[in-house]
């Protein structure tokens, strides 16, 4: 849960960067760095929830705000390449469900 708080906030503020400037190159992250870091490793697991919780509220409002236009806005990937919004929705809707998959099968396997 850790890392997708860690992605979801780095989303974010890819969005609202595209909504900002013109094209502007983000900065990719070194998710395996960031999880090896004290608050991924040893805070409790609610605390990403909430913050989660939290950043997606924010998240929701913005993107039901956007326009079609808004939604062709985008960032240069220095790995990825150009990308609008529409398409890095869609690359965080995959993730969301991919990492639900393996939390509802970890879960399945460890009969939580």
């Amino acid at each position: 849960m850790h890392h997708i708080a860690d992605s979801h906030a780095n989303s974010y503020v890819r969005f609202k960067l595209a909504l900002t400037e013109d094209w502007p190159t983000i900065k990719p992250y070194d998710e395996a760095a960031w999880a090896a870091l004290p608050d991924s490793r040893w805070l409790p697991i609610d605390v990403s929830l909430s913050f989660v919780d939290s950043l997606h509220a924010r998240w929701v409002g913005l993107l039901e705000a956007m326009t079609e236009e808004d939604f062709q806005r985008g960032f240069n990937h220095p790995e990825a390449g150009r990308m609008n919004l529409a398409k890095a929705l869609a690359l965080y809707d995959w993730h969301s469900r991919h990492h639900t998959a393996h939390i509802t099968r970890l879960r399945a396997r460890q009969g939580w």
